[in-house]
């Protein structure tokens, strides 16, 4: 798999960063970590191809994750011309946030017709779903969102990618990122405890037990940009890994 991070910053844009948009080229697919609102702006200057994106993975319901959703979709019935499906997985409620999203910013855009489908699968904590090449597994995470957030674990090709999105600790990380050949983990600070988001400090303990071939940290507060922890992957707007 070839990961490119199209934009790894938090809610408010520390760093400058773009919000959360991770890009995977697997064997026989591509694949969208996460939509936030800017993603399609990262896209554009990434060089990706938006219609070779096959299916996009959310992980929660903030507009940091899935807000760019509605750009992406009209971009491909009004400027990338797109006619194969584009499939969202994400968590119960999606469907229905992406229509009252889409109406807000766009009225009338939810309904319209387009020379593609956009087919909505909602995925439940323990209960994996096949979504053409890949296999996609949610685990649920504390972090309110108006939904259920999850961490995602996603198998294609025989290599796994996963990504705890925004929590607070939670026992379920280890299942999820077990011996992930990536995981993207959200380091938000350094060990200063904020509600619903990971520190490092409480990360690095539990490590051990999680033993991911490789870790990524994102959606880091400007403290962890300006301190990342050595040994490890910080995340940067256009970084690529290949695992």
């Amino acid at each position: 798999m070839r990961l490119q991070v199209l934009g790894c910053g938090d809610a408010f844009g520390s760093g400058g960063r773009f919000h959360t948009c991770f890009h995977v080229e697997a064997e026989r697919t591509n694949f969208l970590i996460d939509c936030g609102a800017s993603s399609l702006i990262a896209i554009r200057r990434f060089g990706v191809d938006p219609n070779g994106i096959d299916t996009v993975f959310i992980t929660h319901l903030h507009g940091d994750h899935f807000g760019g959703l509605p750009w992406l979709i009209l971009d491909g019935q009004l400027v990338s011309r797109r006619t194969k499906p584009l499939v969202i997985v994400g968590p119960p409620g999606t469907e229905a946030r992406l229509f009252a999203t889409m109406e807000a910013l766009f009225p009338g855009s939810s309904t319209v017709e387009r020379r593609f489908a956009v087919e909505v699968q909602e995925i439940e904590a323990g209960a994996p779903l096949t979504v053409g090449e890949v296999t996609a597994s949610a685990f649920t995470m504390r972090h309110p969102s108006g939904a259920p957030s999850q961490a995602l674990r996603l198998e294609s090709g025989g290599k796994v990618v996963a990504y705890t999105g925004d929590t607070e600790w939670v026992d379920a990380i280890v299942p999820a990122g077990h011996e992930a050949d990536l995981l993207i983990a959200e380091g938000y600070t350094i060990e200063r405890p904020v509600k619903f988001h990971l520190d490092w400090a409480t990360l690095k303990a539990r490590l051990p037990e999680i033993a991911p071939k490789k870790l990524m940290l994102t959606h880091m507060s400007e403290e962890m940009i300006a301190h990342p922890p050595e040994d490890y992957i910080a995340a940067e707007d256009g970084l690529v890994v290949a695992f």
